[in-house]
């Protein structure tokens, strides 16, 4: 049978991969990968980098594919973002078909953690229904922790929870009990609707590259600084990965 990995590699530094991480790198056959444009070249180089640093034990092939493309703003997300994952799962369906032996190990390469606003393992589970396939999710360090960690805070107060949403989420209003919200996915930024409130917020951006970014402060007085930072980023780069703690007084 062919068995596939689904291997977190952290929030862009290599250094951020795992001992367990490392040990699965090292039995892989054939790594598959998406392409997602030239914008976002650095993603696909930073797993070349992985796997030249880590994959020691023995020889390995790549599989590369272009990624299947979605609309920016749909009218309809959640079924755009179904439409996203099928036509991703007949790519890597076709990939592992025609790439991986009997017996064979492959793996994908998972940024930041496969189990956090990821579908890789939502995939590869609908592929395993089709074919004859054993998959494994290695765990991988998030760019929540690595935020966390960046900005020497806790995620949520003692005693207390903490919410992990998206931007779209968050625009229908502040999550009923908790104090602490960790927002992804926010290409609206939708901090900003909060600017009037006694919030403090911890942003960061390309969290672990060398491009990496950190504005922290009460929200009223960074809100307009971390909007300039994001623009300016995003227009020199093409792209931005940015998430953010906000936390009420």
């Amino acid at each position: 049978m062919k068995k596939l990995l689904i291997i977190g590699i952290g929030a862009g530094d290599p250094d951020f991969i795992t001992m367990q991480a490392v040990k699965a790198l090292n039995i892989v056959d054939v790594f598959f990968m998406l392409e997602k444009g030239a914008a976002k070249d650095a993603m696909v180089e930073l797993r070349r980098e992985i796997c030249r640093r880590y994959a020691k034990d023995r020889s390995y092939r790549m599989v590369e594919a272009p990624s299947p493309r979605r609309e920016p703003r749909p009218a309809d997300y959640t079924g755009c973002v179904d439409d996203l994952n099928r036509a991703k799962q007949e790519t890597f369906e076709r990939m592992i078909a025609d790439g991986l032996g009997e017996g064979q190990v492959g793996a994908i390469l998972a940024w930041g953690d496969p189990s956090l606003y990821d579908s890789t393992i939502r995939n590869i589970e609908a592929i395993a229904t089709r074919q004859a396939i054993d998959y494994e999710v290695i765990p991988g360090i998030s760019a929540v922790q690595v935020l966390a960690a960046r900005h020497r805070i806790t995620l949520n107060t003692i005693a207390q929870p903490v919410e992990i949403t998206t931007g779209r989420r968050l625009a229908e209003g502040w999550p009923a009990g908790v104090d602490s919200v960790v927002v992804m996915l926010d290409g609206e930024e939708t901090y900003r609707r909060f600017a009037d409130q006694d919030i403090d917020i911890y942003w960061g951006a390309y969290l672990g590259t060398a491009d990496e970014i950190l504005i922290a402060g009460r929200l009223k007085d960074v809100s307009d600084e971390i909007h300039r930072v994001r623009a300016a980023a995003r227009g020199r780069n093409g792209w931005i990965m940015d998430t953010y703690l906000m936390r009420r007084r």
